[in-house]
């Protein structure tokens, strides 16, 4: 018989116990920064009608980047992130919200895009967002920012530090319409900003002469990245409301505390979706990640859901593309995980089951990590080697002795000491470690 192969899809994560139980620890750590700040924890369908998923009609298009699928006449696909989601279930309830409301999601997304380095297909994404009806202030963008961090600084033993850098959709649409840009040419090089960083001065100066033609306006756009936003003042009351609006956005945000934000006008983000201030977190020990987190300001979150008027600040965070890069990379320290097990239950003999269960169940009431090895025609040999292998700190061996004077034999792992001892005097001894 051919075996099936053992290896998962390209662009799918699997890790080791140890590695997912890191994974899975930063999971916590972040997700409880956000209840602290008072986001609902949301739970949406993994699975979205594709008419909800995307405003294309051309199904062949779209399916390159989506996992879509067909049940008799209903088209579906798999979420690809946490705002088309979130969209729909606020303009579906919005008589039952709270606004400002908080929301925030953590699970998997699905993209059907060729898998890369960093960029997978079913990956976890972490999203906090604010939204308001007709009316949002920029304090929450600040303080959607302020919480990203404080999530991103609970896990920096094992990431580091980070920075946030601040770009402004206003600040450009004002520098664009006085220079007055055609839509095509907006278009273009916004995206060439978006691209800047990784470009070089050298490629972005020649991607600004093929789209503009005019040496005037390249240097003026050039000029926000020598010479800074601030010389863009008094040139026209849109240019100096964006400029007031970055101004006191980063003044919020030292008063909330966020000492690593920077103003780079490089950050533009989506040029469909973001309609306002937007921003960008590094992990300042790991470039080569690229983006860690961000997100923005959006006009209208839920426009082809509801007639209702709401806007928000969201963001994402990368969760995958950090941990599960780092543990690729084996960038990140395991040894605090590698030892999950507190005891080993040892048994010598079926007749001294009963017994050892009572004793486990002592020791899991206390909330020590406990296992059980029950196959109990093995030898003493064969359980303690068993121990020895999951790296159990303590192991408890039960044999007829144990049973009958009803006490445990506690075996230290590391120093091999072992002494009989009563169930909750083991317990002491164990917690006392």
């Amino acid at each position: 018989m051919d075996l099936k192969p053992t290896k998962p899809l390209s662009g799918f994560i699997e890790l080791l116990p140890a590695g997912q139980r890191l994974f899975d620890y930063c999971a916590a750590k972040m997700q409880n920064v956000l209840r602290v700040a008072g986001f609902s924890m949301l739970d949406l369908p993994a699975i979205e009608r594709a008419e909800v998923l995307t405003d294309k009609d051309n199904w062949d298009e779209i399916e390159t980047q989506m996992f879509l699928f067909q049940k008799g006449d209903t088209k579906m696909g798999l979420r690809y992130d946490g705002t088309v989601g979130l969209s729909r279930y606020v303009a579906g309830h919005l008589n039952d919200l709270v606004f400002p409301f908080r929301a925030s999601q953590f699970s998997k997304r699905y993209r059907g895009e060729r898998a890369q380095k960093g960029r997978y297909r079913e990956f976890y994404q972490m999203d906090l967002d604010i939204m308001g009806i007709n009316s949002l202030s920029t304090n929450y963008d600040a303080e959607i920012i302020s919480v990203i961090g404080c999530a991103l600084d609970s896990v920096a033993e094992f990431i580091g530090p980070n920075q946030v850098r601040i770009g402004s959709r206003p600040f450009w649409d004002a520098v664009f319409d006085w220079l007055e840009l055609t839509d095509t040419q907006k278009k273009d090089v916004f995206v060439l900003i978006d691209k800047r960083d990784k470009m070089g001065d050298d490629d972005f100066a020649e991607g600004l002469r093929d789209f503009l033609g005019d040496e005037n306006k390249e240097n003026v756009i050039k000029s926000v990245f020598t010479n800074g936003y601030r010389d863009f003042v008094n040139k026209n009351d849109r240019l100096d409301a964006a400029i007031a609006e970055l101004d006191d956005f980063m003044e919020i945000l030292g008063e909330m505390g966020v000492k690593n934000a920077v103003v780079d006008l490089s950050v533009a983000r989506g040029l469909a979706y973001y309609t306002g201030l937007v921003f960008e977190f590094k992990l300042l020990n790991h470039p080569e990640l690229g983006t860690a987190a961000g997100g923005g300001r959006y006009a209208n979150l839920a426009e082809k859901f509801s007639k209702t008027k709401i806007i928000g600040v969201g963001a994402a965070i990368g969760f995958s593309r950090i941990f599960a890069a780092l543990l690729e990379n084996n960038q990140l320290d395991l040894t605090q995980f590698e030892q999950p097990i507190d005891v080993a239950v040892l048994v010598m003999g079926n007749n001294n089951v009963a017994y050892a269960s009572h004793v486990v169940r002592a020791l899991r009431d206390e909330n020590i990590a406990t296992v059980s090895y029950l196959d109990t025609d093995k030898k003493f040999k064969n359980q303690i080697e068993y121990a020895d292998k999951i790296r159990a700190k303590f192991s408890i061996i039960i044999g007829d002795d144990e049973l009958k004077n009803q006490v445990v034999a506690l075996k230290n792992m590391v120093s091999g000491n072992q002494e009989n001892l009563t169930i909750s005097d083991a317990i002491k001894q164990i917690k006392a470690a």
